[in-house]
């Protein structure tokens, strides 16, 4: 199996409050320093204008972006300390993303998807037959003190 590089999530918080141009401006930086450091940009969102939650540095909307990136360890940190010092962006994160459902079926073995459901029942119910919340397998873990289910 090829190694890949993981994917990250890089979510960027701008202020509205910075003009058009020096928005745009970082964007393009950041997009130049991933590609610079060895990384790379697999997708990028805008999801416009939003309110927050609280205020941030005295501001109640951000322009808020979402790149997906692929980058060494050594990028991640570099550009998330340039980040925090730029003037316009209000707050950002880069996390590792988790891969999709779909993502991750394509990775498994087709014997794994196939068993998935009857790998998770207890062996009781599958030895009975049933999968019925009800079925003696669970009922015998509730105490009698406790009252039935």
């Amino acid at each position: 199996m090829p190694d890949q590089s993981p994917i990250y999530e890089l979510t960027l918080l701008l202020s509205t409050e910075a003009a058009e141009d020096v928005r745009a401006k970082i964007l393009t930086e950041v997009e130049a320093a991933i590609e610079r450091g060895g990384g790379s940009v697999v997708k990028k969102t805008a999801w416009g204008t939003r309110s927050l939650a609280y205020r941030i540095d005295r501001e109640d909307d951000a322009e808020f972006h979402l790149f997906e990136i692929t980058a060494p360890p050594a990028l991640l940190t570099e550009l998330s300390h340039n980040l925090r010092i730029t003037d316009g962006v209000l707050r950002s994160r880069i996390i590792k993303a988790i891969p999709s459902p779909e993502g991750r079926a394509a990775e498994e073995p087709a014997g794994a998807r196939a068993s998935g459901r009857a790998a998770e029942e207890p062996a009781e119910a599958r030895a009975s037959g049933s999968s019925d919340p009800d079925s003696s397998a669970v009922r015998e873990h509730v105490s009698p003190e406790r009252g039935s289910i």
